[in-house]
């Protein structure tokens, strides 16, 4: 009985898709040049920038950093001054955590697995068929 119990516990493990392990590692920040946009967070005082990896305009990799102070320009453009590193990570529909803030090295846990970067939170309307 006890062998039935544990090999039906061992199934239920490999086959519930949310108790997987994750084979792939986050990869290290990309280039500035693979920088497709970026965003600020009000609320969470967080400065995120969008990457596409594949080049083709659709983001496929984000990254937020605390912001320390924030404050405009004699021009008005806004300016950031951030963490050296992000404290959050999105990619392949996970959402990393780096609470050491101390860049890709292995240490970012996994904060949460099947989910994507919502965008439509920061930019959610379209103006003339253009998004905003």
């Amino acid at each position: 009985m006890r062998a039935v119990i544990f090999l039906g516990f061992i199934w239920l493990l490999w086959s519930h898709p949310g108790m997987g392990w994750i084979t792939d590692s986050l990869p290290a920040e990309p280039d500035l040049n693979t920088r497709v946009d970026e965003l600020y967070d009000h609320e969470a005082r967080l400065f995120i920038m969008l990457y596409s990896l594949s080049g083709n305009g659709k983001v496929d990799y984000v990254t937020a950093r605390l912001v320390q102070e924030y404050s405009r320009s004699t021009y008005g453009n806004p300016i950031y001054q951030t963490e050296a590193q992000p404290l959050f990570y999105w990619w392949n529909h996970i959402m990393w955590n780096d609470p050491e803030q101390d860049g890709v090295n292995g240490n970012e846990k996994v904060y949460q697995e099947n989910t994507d970067f919502d965008i439509s939170r920061y930019k959610p309307c379209l103006f003339n068929g253009q998004p905003c």
